[in-house]
C-alpha cells in the first residue's frame, strides 16, 4: 500500500508482492526489482530488514523434495522443448514471446495461474479449507509457479493463495502416492471444459507456436524430430530437478509409452488455438514455406519426381483455389472453414497430378513407360524421358531400405528410461536396488559380447531421402522430361491421357464418421498405393489421411463435371 509509483509498462498503480517480496503489477503482471522492506522490532529496535531472497518451497521429511503441481511439470516440458526448436534454427521469440504468452493464457483460462480462485470442482473440493484471498496476507506461502519460468524470470507468474494453500493441505491426505502436490486432484478433476494438459498436448503448443512465427517446419517434421529424439518427449521427466520427485500418479501423467499421433496433436491445436479465444493467425501467403506451391516443391525432390511437375501443382492449386490466404490461414473464430493439414494438402496435390499424367491404373503407366523407354534409346538430344516403371524401382529399392531400418529402429527403442520409477515410497528402495542389478547385468553382459554401444543420433534433416543428379547411375529423376506424356493443344502443353478415374463419387461427413472417404488397399490399383505409401512414409502418417485430402482435391477440381452426373442419375431414378 506504501508503494505508490506507476508501473513502467502500463502505467497503473496496482501493486502485489511475490512469494520473493518483490513488487508486480496486477494490470499487466510486469515484475519489478524493488522488494518489500519489513521492518521487525522483536529483536533490534529502529532495525529495518529487507526481503532479498525468495520465499522457499516446505521442503519434504523424508525425501528431501520440494512442493510442485502438475503445470510446473508441463512448464518445464515446454521449456525444453522450446529451447530444442531454437537449436534446430527455430526464431528465439518462439520461446519468451510466443509460447511463453500461449501457456499464460492457457494457465489463464483453465483457472490454474493468473485467478483469485479456481473453478469448477476443484472449488467444491476446496471449499472446506481456509485460505485468504490476499496475496500480500501469506508472504511464505510456496508460489504455484516459483520455480519455472519459459522466460527464466523470477516471480514473473502469479497465482491465487487459496488455491495454493488449499491444493496443499488437501494433498496431505489425497497425494499420499504422488511427488506432485496435485496429482491425484488433477487426475478426478472433470477436466473438459477447461481442456486438460496432456503430454500430447506440449507437441500441439509448440506446433501452434511454430505456425503463428509460420516456420518451416510441418507438423509431419515435428513429430519426426520428436521420434528421432531432437525435441524432448519421451521420458523428458528426467530433466526435471531433482527436488521435483515424480512418483505414483504422476507416471499417468507425464510417462509417455507410445508415439505421438498426427490427427490427436492437429486436433489439439485446434482446440488450444479457439479456447484461447486467439485471433486470425499471420496470413500465410505464396511467399510462406507452408503454402503449397512451397511444400510441393520440397516433396517432389525428396520423391525423387521430375522439376517440370512442379509447374502441374501450381496449375491445379490455382485452379481449386488451395492457395488462397483466406483458405490457408488460421482463425480460430471460424469454425465452420476446414482445417488444412498444409503437408498433407501438398502431398495430395502431387499424387492428383500423377494421376492426371500417368492415370496410376497398373496399365496406361506402363504403356507410357515403355514408350519413354524406346524415345531414351533413340535420343541423343536434351534430358531424358521420364520412366514411370524405372522410377518405381529405383525409389521402391529405397523406400525399403529406408522403412527396414525404422521399423527396426522402433522395434529396438527402450521405453524404460535411465531414471527409476516409483509408484510408492515404500518400494523405492527395492527399485533401486533392481535397477542397479538390471544396469550392472547389462554391463556385464555386454562385454562378454562384446556388443557395440548405439551411435549417436544423427543430425536432422527436412529430407528423408536426398537423391543427387552427379549419380552416373541414373537414379536422380529431377532433371527428367515429360514430353512423353504432354502434347501442345492451343498453345498450351496437355496430358495425353483423356481419362481420369475418380477415388470415390460422394464424399462422406468427416464429422460424423472421422474421414472424407474409406481407404482399402484391395479396392484401389497398385501403383496409386505405392505413390500413397511413399508419401505416408515421407510424412510418418496413415495412407488413408492422404487419400482423404485427394478426394477433396479431385472433388473441388471435376465439380462440375460431378455435379452434372449427379443429376443426371437423379432424374434416371425418377
Amino acid at each position: 500500500r506504501d508503494f505508490n509509483e506507476r508501473c513502467a509498462q502500463c502505467s497503473e498503480v496496482n501493486w502485489g508482492l511475490t512469494d520473493g517480496g518483490r513488487f508486480y503489477c496486477r494490470s499487466c503482471h510486469n515484475v519489478t526489482e524493488r522488494t518489500r522492506e519489513v521492518v521487525n522490532t522483536d529483536f533490534i529496535t529502529n532495525s529495518r530488514v529487507q526481503t532479498l531472497s525468495k520465499g522457499l518451497r516446505k521442503q519434504e521429511k523424508n525425501d528431501g523434495g520440494c512442493e510442485w503441481y502438475v503445470c510446473e511439470g508441463f512448464q518445464l516440458i515446454l521449456k525444453k522443448q522450446a529451447e530444442a526448436l531454437e537449436g534446430l534454427g527455430v526464431c528465439p521469440q518462439m520461446k519468451d514471446e510466443i509460447l511463453c504468452n500461449f501457456w499464460r493464457c492457457y494457465l489463464q483460462k483453465s483457472k490454474q495461474a493468473y485467478c483469485k480462485r479456481p473453478a469448477g470442482e476443484t472449488v467444491k473440493a476446496l471449499s472446506a479449507c481456509e485460505s485468504s484471498t490476499d496475496v500480500d496476507s501469506d508472504p511464505e506461502r510456496p508460489s504455484l509457479l516459483h520455480l519455472l519460468s519459459l522466460s527464466e524470470s523470477e516471480g514473473d507468474l502469479q497465482t491465487d493463495c487459496s488455491f495454493a494453500s488449499s491444493v496443499s493441505k488437501v494433498s496431505e491426505s489425497t497425494s499420499v502416492y504422488s511427488g506432485s502436490v496435485d496429482g491425484s486432484l488433477y487426475l478426478m478433476k472433470n477436466q473438459k471444459e477447461k481442456l486438460r494438459m496432456t503430454m500430447p498436448m506440449t507437441l500441439s503448443f509448440c506446433y501452434m507456436a511454430l505456425l503463428w512465427l509460420r516456420e518451416p517446419i510441418t507438423l509431419s517434421e515435428l513429430l519426426r524430430f520428436v521420434v528421432e529424439g531432437h525435441i524432448p518427449y519421451l521420458n523428458v521427466f528426467q530433466h526435471f530437478p531433482e527436488k521435483m520427485k515424480l512418483c505414483g500418479l504422476d507416471l499417468r501423467i507425464f510417462c509417455v509409452e507410445s508415439w505421438p499421433v498426427y490427427e490427436e496433436v492437429f486436433n489439439k491445436m485446434h482446440e488450444l488455438a479457439a479456447f484461447l479465444d486467439l485471433p486470425r493467425f499471420p496470413d500465410i501467403t505464396d511467399s510462406c514455406f507452408l503454402h503449397p506451391d512451397m511444400l510441393c516443391m520440397k516433396y517432389l525432390m525428396e520423391a525423387n519426381l521430375p522439376d517440370e511437375l512442379h509447374n502441374w501443382t501450381c496449375r491445379v492449386v490455382k485452379k481449386i483455389g488451395i492457395g488462397e490466404v483466406d483458405f490457408l490461414t488460421l482463425t480460430p473464430e471460424n469454425k465452420s472453414t476446414r482445417k488444412v493439414k498444409y503437408d498433407v494438402l501438398a502431398a495430395a496435390v502431387i499424387v492428383v497430378v500423377l494421376k492426371l499424367l500417368f492415370l496410376l491404373d497398373d496399365h496406361y503407366e506402363w504403356l507410357l513407360s515403355e514408350f519413354a523407354e524406346e524415345r531414351n534409346k533413340n535420343n541423343t538430344e536434351g534430358g531424358p524421358y521420364f520412366e514411370f516403371k524405372k522410377w518405381y524401382e529405383v525409389v521402391k529399392q529405397s523406400l525399403d531400405v529406408e522403412q527396414k531400418k525404422l521399423d527396426e529402429e522402433r522395434a529396438k527403442y527402450l521405453w524404460r528410461c535411465e531414471k527409476p520409477l516409483f509408484y510408492s515410497v515404500k518400494n523405492k528402495s527395492k527399485v533401486l536396488k533392481r535397477r542397479q542389478m538390471v544396469v550392472n547385468l547389462q554391463n556385464q553382459f555386454g562385454k562378454l559380447s562384446g556388443s557395440v554401444r548405439r551411435a549417436e543420433k544423427p543430425n536432422p534433416s527436412s529430407f528423408q531421402l536426398s537423391w543427387s543428379e552427379e549419380n552416373t547411375d541414373g537414379s536422380c529423376f529431377h532433371g527428367h522430361s515429360l514430353k512423353g506424356v504432354l502434347q501442345e493443344k492451343c498453345g498450351l502443353l496437355t496430358a495425353m491421357n483423356p481419362d481420369y478415374w475418380l477415388c470415390t463419387v460422394k464424399l462422406c461427413n468427416e464429422k460424423l464418421c472421422g474421414h472424407l472417404a474409406h481407404y482399402r488397399e484391395v479396392e484401389f490399383p497398385q501403383s496409386y498405393h505405392f505413390v500413397l505409401g511413399l508419401f505416408s512414409f515421407l510424412l510418418r502418417i496413415q495412407p488413408s489421411y492422404i487419400h482423404d485430402e485427394v478426394c477433396m482435391i479431385e472433388h473441388k477440381l471435376f465439380n462440375k463435371k460431378l455435379y452434372k452426373k449427379l443429376k443426371y442419375n437423379t432424374v434416371l431414378r425418377k
